[in-house]
């Protein structure tokens, strides 16, 4: 098709390129700029870019841009010019790097907060100029001549404290806990005599512990992120010295920041002192080491005075990132982080181009081309250039919008000056990576918390988990007991006071109040220290340990450890794990978090022939919903497609000797091309050829050579482009490299170089990019010819295909290739050609070169030439590309569906990469009908009407919500919907989906349109939100968070993700290998998204579960113990007396009761962690929230009360009635005595009844509870025989002594316990609830095929057979269309037990799990296929059951049908029958030939069945392919 290099005429690529590169002014270096106005630029094919490991080379006369690489790389150490030096030869330096006076701009100690969806930080409006080599303007400076303006150093905190605000900061935080400030009310009122408090300093000491300990686990936290910020502020930049930065205050240092200087400079004299100490012996260089002249100085020798006053001594000198400036002029190094967001303006390409990463702003390692300012790329070349230039630049403020930037550059130039714009494509973020660039110089925008990734970063919050917040009303209430306690206390005490002729009146001599009211106000407050147990400080300090402990059982967690990245899963917030357990909505976004951004080439058609083999997730996702063994099928698959994959790899290299082929890289597998590309003179060999030729030329792929191994590597602006390359290489066609006029390939052994006239650039709009190439004439005589290669969206090139030129069958068959590629969750791209006779491609290049310079208009007159030529072309075939996911991503996605979790996908992808994640990972289904949201379309009329205006985007997202709520779910988005729907947590419907992109997005998220949107999104099983900004994520959180009161969770992995990750109750951040800026601001950080499932299922339920558990049973155990106070205050008129002895009241929590509830919130597991990801429907009880409620709460209050009067009145009927004496005859009525008596039982009740609650009886637990008892008598026996006890001396040995004592405390602790004993009994017996199935299961051992290790996230995992899964209820759900009833009341009478039977043990679940024969089973199998239900599919009690009536049954349906019909005849009304007919036989004529399964319903190729409101072209279905041709 096209022969060796050649050189033919080139005169209409020289005029394209003349005027594409002058237009608006543009210089011949600056070409570049009309390629960046779109995200995807092409024109790099005529770029000229230097590998890495090729040297700048400047001549004699000139300073190189690199003069410092010699002394960083340590081929040759410069000396300065006069360098003077100790004598032990260290140079001596006037000012270090902390003493260095430099410009810097004035910052607060706090940062800002910036809130990336708060149209207040939005900053944009406070224009700014910097000024270079030129003075401010006056209104610029204040009255000393500084400047007025202040702009944020560089230096970034993601900390939460300082170290000057952290113990008022975190003090202030503890003390919102009311309990907190009770504690230190109590302190301060048992200071006073008054109250009788017998010891006030140790009654502090609780609460300074409480205090100390939450103090110390914070400053651990933030310890961490301090880590990394200091990390990244002593990062390595280039900033040029010499030239005065006047955007800036001299002298701007806080006193903080010159105590932190001098502590710094003091600590490097210490270290350098000791170091001198040690030396044996000092090195003294030469007296003429001194009087070397340095390279510089003798290059500048050469041609200029070295001693000219007027030269400066310009430099880029090794900086710190913390010390970059607002106004600086900064050099960024090949393979160098940007510091801040800076404008560029030279780079070392001659086009101005450099390329940078962006895998720590969003997770993408594709590459992105930024484009320097034209009017100085080819001026700046060295740093006495810089001198020469004076500019400023007016610049907008900052705000959080990634993808948008205005400014204006204006070039002074003596008496005259010209400006030029500033876009998004000359601006470098910070967060980006500068890639295939030997450097980049520019001039800094903006810097610190003003940067773009700081802005939509805001502050890290401080989280509180929602049981804590809970909490605080549980406390309240305990208040309100306390104070009528109190109440009572100061009344009877009072009323006391006002008897006379009692016992008081002859030993008391007055009264410390004076008057009964005043005796009774002290009472009362006697009585809230007496009885302040009521409200525990025990418990925070219970809390914290226990959170504590399960934030470390998190991270030793083996099954959530990363080892490719050495990576555990690192809880960075430890008090907010019960929250894991609670979640109802999660937010993920979708490059770097459910995929490995790794692009493969699996499959392809070429003219009509398909080729490649795969086993992709989508794929199994079909297959597993068809009920085949995925399992077996994919290992069997796999093997197959190996032993295929080493076939292929010795075939090709049979064919030519590819040095770049490598088994491992080889994505691509297909035997049948390889046979079809070794047959001679074949036709299907010579398409096979073109097809892979085409995918070498048609990229803007440029080359790198990996440093690690040599090889050399294709980096593009897209990795699917990438992908196609590296296929075409693997082939045989591998793309060299570039040169000024095309491109080298290298064709089977062969290299040519093939010359390309004009790229066409990829953008959004077009979605296609084209490569004209030159034919050389094939005689003297004859005229060359143009060759159009075009790539594209399918449905793209297929609208633009010649009617008459491509056959007809091999159109069909290409679409229902391509939609079958589709259906297994490939991308699929289309590739078509068109040949030019050279006078029409001259005629073309005229007409493109006036649009290029057409001042009005010209990106649409650009766009109109490239339609023109783009046109009847010659289909050739179509490629699909695999976006990879992340291991068990599908496998995860499911469990947490099973679990009641509704998971969104919110990206900044276009729309047809999240469709394909969204196939890939089993979120969209076939039968699924997809709504879409968007603000134009040709079909908004078809489907809104005419009675609107189509330019008014607003009115159509309404009408469009509007629309699909009152159609599909019968709504109207009223507020009592939203207050109903805030009460329903039911999965939603199955059947639809929900695509919406980021302009309509906007809209819908404002104020008149987000609660009909927030329905409309909560009747979707799966919600896609494409192309939207981080502040729009971080809304549609708080959107879900603030308006449906549920708990959510938000996962990402770049910086883009950090907004969304702050907003949501759990952040998750992915520390994965494109970045761990998402890890550094979240609560949790992992290596893989499928450690989420666990991380929530397992250690979220535990959690949750646990403190739910442990927090009723604190407050019970204490209710016993003060009441019992209260009931012996009946007896003594209130008036403060203990009647236990004084350390019992120290040792009850501290000692006697602490160890078993504090084990259980610790170590109780109710199943273990392979039951709980077996069963995942468990986790729906933390969604209802059904564990912890202020029922359960007064309840436990209740046994509480109970057991009190029991503890108490027992004994003192018992002792004091009866007159119980001792062996000696002593008396044991004693209040101290009884004391024993009574704390004696209340201590055995409280720790047994803990232990009947406690769901893991393991011997640490057992242990626990048994010291505590132990302890209880041994502190008895051992402090009452010491003198120092008191009235307490031998109380141990007379009341041991006794059997009343040991009769009266068993039969005490029975009476006690019997009420919720019984209780527990008839409830687990009768009224069983899931977990209690479950439990008997694991018991019975119906779980034992599993291993320990066992996850069903795990793709190595053991496999389980088939018989195993069965009788396990291990069965996936299959949604049919009759199942699904729309939400209504529910008859409660129905949720006692899973199966919806009420108060039946003979259970559906208990079936599921019992033994049963083989006819029983199939029996059972039949029974619940007629109902279209399996165990998974199931709600169990705790989520309400649907019952609906017939008449409501047939209205849904009649609206689901009107529905799904509407769709159909959108979808296929386009289609004439004729043309449907051709596509019927080709499909027919495939499936006779076994190219498909003859089974529509089981056919993988089943796209079809999707249904779309609107015109979805990224949808590949072949009738709509096919429909496009004939318009």
């Amino acid at each position: 098709m096209v022969g060796k290099s050649s050189k033919g005429d080139t005169s209409p690529q020289k005029a394209a390129r003349f005027d594409e590169n002058m237009s608006n002014g543009e210089s011949e270096l600056g070409r570049a700029d009309s390629i960046l106005k779109s995200p995807n630029p092409t024109h790099l094919s005529s770029f000229h870019l230097p590998r890495i490991n090729e040297r700048v080379q400047f001549n004699k006369e000139n300073d190189s841009i690199d003069e410092d690489r010699e002394e960083e790389e340590g081929k040759m150490k410069r000396m300065r010019w006069g360098t003077t030096r100790h004598a032990s030869g260290r140079p001596k330096r006037s000012k270090s790097i902390w003493r260095r006076n430099t410009v810097r701009r004035r910052e607060k100690e706090e940062p800002q907060e910036s809130n990336p969806t708060n149209v207040a930080n939005d900053q944009r409006g406070e224009q700014r100029k910097i000024f270079h080599n030129l003075p401010l303007d006056p209104e610029m400076l204040a009255e000393n001549g500084e400047p007025r303006n202040t702009y944020p150093r560089n230096k970034i905190r993601t900390t939460k404290y300082t170290p000057l605000s952290f113990i008022p900061k975190n003090i202030a935080f503890q003390f919102r806990n009311i309990a907190n400030i009770y504690f230190l009310t109590m302190i301060i009122l048992g200071a006073f005599d008054i109250f009788g408090v017998p010891n006030p300093a140790l009654s502090a000491v609780p609460l300074i512990v409480i205090v100390i300990i939450t103090a110390i686990k914070d400053a651990i936290e933030d310890s961490r992120r301090t880590g990394l910020d200091m990390e990244i502020n002593n990062q390595i930049t280039h900033l040029l010295h010499g030239i005065p930065n006047p955007n800036v205050i001299s002298s701007n240092v806080s006193l903080w920041r010159k105590f932190k200087k001098a502590n710094t400079k003091l600590m490097f004299a210490v270290l350098r002192s000791v170091k001198r100490l040690f030396k044996k012996s000092d090195i003294k260089l030469p007296e003429a080491a001194n009087n070397r002249l340095s390279l510089e100085t003798m290059r500048s020798s050469i041609g200029e005075d070295p001693f000219n006053s007027e030269l400066k001594p310009l430099k880029f000198s090794r900086d710190y990132w913390k010390e970059v400036k607002v106004g600086d002029i900064i050099r960024i190094k090949n393979n160098d982080s940007i510091p801040a967001d800076v404008c560029i303006l030279a780079t070392s390409d001659e086009d101005g181009a450099c390329y940078v990463e962006t895998k720590d702003l969003d997770g993408e390692t594709n590459l992105k081309v930024k484009n320097s300012l034209k009017c100085t790329s080819s001026v700046v070349r060295r740093p006495h250039d810089l001198d020469k230039l004076q500019f400023h630049i007016d610049s907008e403020g900052p705000h959080h919008n990634l993808y948008s930037y205005q400014g204006n550059f204006v070039l002074h130039d003596g008496y005259s000056s010209s400006s030029e714009p500033i876009t998004i494509n000359n601006l470098l973020l910070r967060g980006c990576s500068l890639r295939n660039t030997k450097w980049a110089i520019g001039v800094v925008i903006f810097t610190g918390v003003d940067t773009k990734i700081m802005i939509n970063a805001g502050i890290t919050p401080t989280k509180k988990s929602k049981i804590s917040r809970d909490l605080n009303y549980s406390v309240l209430l305990n208040f309100l007991l306390l104070f009528i306690l109190c109440l009572v206390s100061g009344l009877v005490n009072g009323i006391y006071y006002t008897n006379d002729n009692t016992s008081r009146t002859y030993f008391e001599f007055g009264t410390i109040g004076g008057t009964p009211a005043v005796n009774g106000i002290i009472s009362f407050f006697v009585a809230v220290i007496l009885y302040q147990s009521l409200v525990p400080i025990s418990l925070y300090v219970s809390i914290e340990i226990i959170k504590t402990a399960q934030a470390f059982f998190i991270y030793s967690d083996v099954k959530m450890y990363y080892p490719e990245l050495d990576y555990p899963c690192t809880p960075k917030s430890w008090n907010i794990s019960d929250d894991l357990g609670q979640i109802e909505y999660i937010f993920s976004d979708k490059t770097g978090t459910l995929t490995q951004n790794v692009m493969e080439f699996k499959k392809c058609t070429i003219n009509g022939v398909s080729y490649g083999r795969a086993y992709t997730e989508a794929y199994a996702g079909i297959r597993k919903r068809q009920g085949i063994d995925v399992e077996e099928e994919s290992s069997r698959e796999k093997k197959e497609i190996e032993a295929d994959r080493l076939e292929m790899f010795e075939s090709l290299q049979e064919i030519s000797k590819n040095s770049t082929l490598s088994l491992e890289n080889l994505t691509f597998v297909s035997k049948l091309f390889v046979d079809d590309l070794k047959k001679e003179d074949s036709v299907q060999k010579h398409c096979n050829e073109n097809f892979m030729l085409a995918l070498g030329l048609c990229h803007t792929v440029v080359t790198e050579e990996n440093p690690k191994t040599g090889k050399v590597e294709f980096k593009a602006q897209s990795p699917d482009e990438a992908a196609l390359v590296s296929t075409a290489s693997d082939m045989g066609f591998t793309f060299v490299d570039k040169t000024k006029k095309g491109m080298i390939l290298n064709v089977q052994g062969e290299e040519r170089q093939y010359q390309i006239l004009s790229t066409l650039e990829f953008n959004s709009t077009r979605k296609r990019m084209s490569t004209i190439i030159k034919i050389p004439p094939t005689s003297p005589d004859a005229k060359p010819k143009a060759l159009l290669i075009c790539k594209g969206a399918d449905s793209v090139i297929y609208e633009r295909l010649s009617k008459t030129r491509n056959n007809t069958k091999m159109v069909d068959r290409t679409a229902i290739h391509l939609e079958q590629f589709a259906t297994e969750g490939l991308r699929t791209l289309c590739i078509a050609q068109r040949e030019l006779q050279w006078e029409e491609y001259e005629e073309w290049a005229i007409r493109h070169d006036e649009a290029a310079a057409s001042i009005t208009d010209r990106e649409e007159r650009l766009e109109e030439c490239a339609d023109s030529i783009e046109r009847e072309l010659i289909l050739l075939g179509g490629t699909a590309i695999e976006d990879r996911l992340q291991d068990g991503v599908p496998d995860a996605i499911e469990l947490l569906g099973q679990a009641g979790i509704k998971l969104w996908v919110l990206t900044g992808d276009k729309v047809e990469t999240a469709i394909n994640i969204g196939f890939s990972c089993n979120l969209l289904g076939s039968d699924m009908d997809l709504l879409i949201i968007k603000t134009h379309g040709e079909d908004v009329h078809e489907v809104l009407g005419k009675d609107y205006s189509d330019t008014d985007e607003k009115q159509v997202v309404q009408k469009l919500i509007s629309k699909y709520l009152e159609e599909n779910f019968d709504m109207q988005g009223s507020v009592e919907e939203l207050m109903q729907a805030r009460k329903e947590h039911n999965p939603p419907s199955p059947r639809f989906g929900l695509i919406i992109d980021g302009d309509a997005l906007k809209i819908a998220l404002q104020d008149d349109c987000k609660r009909q949107f927030l329905l409309l999104c909560k009747q979707c099983k799966a919600v896609l939100c494409c192309r939207v900004s981080p502040a729009q994520k971080a809304a549609v959180v708080k959107l879900v968070k603030d308006s449906l009161n549920v708990m959510t969770l938000a996962i990402g992995d770049g910086s883009n993700d950090v907004a969304m990750i702050q907003a949501a109750h759990v952040g998750v951040g992915i520390a994965g290998e494109e970045g761990r800026a998402a890890a550094m601001s979240s609560d949790y950080a992992f290596g893989q998204f499928r450690y989420l499932a666990r991380l929530v299922l397992v250690h979220g339920r535990w959690s949750y579960k646990r403190l739910a558990e442990m927090i009723p049973s604190f407050f019970y155990k204490n209710v016993i113990f003060t009441l019992a106070l209260f009931w012996y205050g009946i007896y003594n008129n209130f008036d403060g007396s203990y009647l236990f002895e004084f350390t019992y009241l120290m040792f009850y929590n501290l000692a006697f009761t602490s160890l078993p509830v504090i084990f259980m919130g610790i170590f109780d597991q109710d199943v273990s962690d392979v039951v709980s990801l077996l069963v995942p429907q468990l986790y729906k009880t933390g969604i209802l929230r059904s564990e912890w409620t202020q029922s359960k709460f007064w309840w436990y209050m209740g046994d509480g009360f109970y057991q009190s009067v029991i503890c108490f009145f027992y004994p003192y009927l018992m002792y004091y009635k009866n007159g119980f004496v001792t062996m000696n005859g002593l008396q044991l009525d004693h209040r101290y005595l009884i004391g024993t008596v009574v704390a004696t039982i209340s201590i055995l009740a409280c720790n047994i009844y803990i232990l009947f609650h406690i769901n893991r009886w393991d011997w640490l637990t057992m242990l626990s509870i048994l010291f505590s008892i132990v302890v209880l008598y041994a502190w008895t026996g051992i402090w009452s025989s010491s003198l120092s006890s008191g009235e307490y001396y031998k109380a141990a040995a007379s009341m041991y002594g006794t059997l009343s004592f040991w009769v009266c405390s068993f039969v005490g602790v029975v009476i006690c316990l019997i009420p919720r004993f019984t209780y527990d009994f008839f409830q687990k017996l009768y009224f069983p609830k899931d977990i209690d199935v479950i439990r008997e299961c694991a018991d019975r051992g119906d779980f034992s095929q599993y291993p320990d290790d066992y996850d069903p996230t795990d793709p190595n995992r053991k496999k389980i057979s088939q018989y195993s899964r069965d009788m396990l209820a291990e069965q996936h759900p299959t949604y049919k269309e009759e199942s699904y009833k729309p939400t209504m009341t529910v008859n409660h009478e129905y949720r006692d037990s899973i199966n919806g039977v009420a108060g039946k043990r003979g259970s559906f679940m208990k079936s599921i799990f019992h033994k049963k024969n083989k006819n029983e089973k199939d029996a059972n199998v039949a029974r619940y296929n007629a109902y279209g239900q399996s165990a998974s599919s199931l709600q169990t009690e705790e989520i309400e059951m649907e019952f609906t009536s017939d008449d409501q049954d047939k209205g849904a349906a009649l609206r689901m049908k009107n529905s799904r019909q509407s769709f159909e005849s959108r979808r296929r009304g386009s289609l004439n029958p004729e043309r449907r007919a051709s596509l019927n036989n080709t499909r027919l004529h495939m499936i006779r030939n076994g190219e498909l399964d003859e089974n529509p319903d089981t056919s993988p190729s089943a796209i079809q069945g999707i249904r779309t409101s609107m015109d979805f072209p990224e949808l590949t279905a072949a009738e709509t392919l096919v429909s496009l041709t004939s318009k």
